[in-house]
């Protein structure tokens, strides 16, 4: 799989939902091209090692792009120039954690 190249980042929060953990990254370096805003990184039970990442990716001119990195693929899955604010983007990226992992049941708890 594809992962961000992040070379340092700074967890801001972390959430638990369901039998996955979210957690929330920013002040990010990246070793390549892309300047990432923010990145969601899911892992799964104890697995420490994520299984799907959201970006919000600085966009040239205005905005941001959101991706979503799976083992299968990646694809940009919308734009939007409000994802420069950690809570919209946080609110957004559980949505579609919910409804890629199937857990419109659950509800998130924020661990820190």
């Amino acid at each position: 799989m594809k992962k961000p190249a992040i070379q340092t980042a700074i967890p801001l929060r972390r959430y638990s939902y369901g039998e996955f953990t979210l957690t929330v990254l920013g002040e990010i370096e990246s070793g390549g091209d892309i300047r990432y805003a923010w990145v969601m990184a899911v892992s799964q039970g104890q697995d420490p090692e994520p299984g799907l990442y959201l970006t919000a990716e600085q966009v040239a001119g205005s905005g941001h792009d959101m991706r979503i990195i799976m083992p299968d693929g990646e694809q940009v899955i919308g734009h939007s120039e409000q994802w420069s604010d950690l809570d919209v983007f946080v609110e957004e990226a559980v949505k579609v954690v919910s409804r890629l992992l199937n857990l419109s049941d659950e509800t998130p708890y924020q661990l820190m």
